[in-house]
């Protein structure tokens, strides 16, 4: 985005769902920026549902090994069945423990970076960060601010919450 996010204080973000990303982004803005570190904060305690399911398999191993030893060897299968679906986390990133988790409302690692990198992208925290975009001569700059060139946005390409965030949206989605 080579021009800089402004929002208006006067747009109000509609209702919405809890998992609609644009309007979650565009009541935040809204907020303002305790809101955004609020939220920036939660999404770094939030648990991914490959982290769940691999606590879950760390915890069958766990349990599998103590029945193993005071229940009988035959629990041993269960201690291998977790054993082999955490090797296979490993090499394939994917395992259906995974699916059922994401089924029963956990967002993927991806989901939730994606929501931290708008939310600070919202929070202008990649403002000042060189583009390939930026001239990179000095003399060049002021001379076009010298000629009259436009140094800071006029209110006219302010934009609301609602557009920022699909803008937001749409910069930091994967593509």
């Amino acid at each position: 985005m080579s021009q800089q996010l402004s929002l208006n204080a006067r747009t109000t973000a509609p209702a919405c769902r809890t998992h609609d990303l644009e309007c979650r982004l565009a009541k935040l803005a809204d907020g303002g920026p305790a809101a955004i570190n609020d939220r920036l904060e939660q999404l770094d305690a939030e648990w991914s549902a490959g982290r769940v399911a691999k606590a879950a398999l760390a915890v069958t191993i766990l349990l599998g090994t103590i029945l193993t030893l005071t229940a009988g060897w035959w629990w041993v299968i269960l201690t291998a069945a977790a054993g082999l679906l955490l090797l296979q986390f490993m090499f394939t990133q994917h395992v259906w423990l995974t699916r059922v988790f994401q089924e029963a409302g956990f967002r993927t690692r991806a989901e939730i970076e994606h929501e931290k990198f708008a939310l600070r992208t919202l929070r202008g925290d990649f403002r000042n960060l060189p583009t390939v975009h930026d001239i990179e001569e000095k003399d060049d700059i002021s001379r076009l601010e010298g000629e009259g060139g436009i140094v800071v946005e006029p209110d006219a390409h302010k934009v609301g919450s609602m557009e920022a965030a699909k803008e937001v949206i749409h910069a930091t989605t994967p593509h």
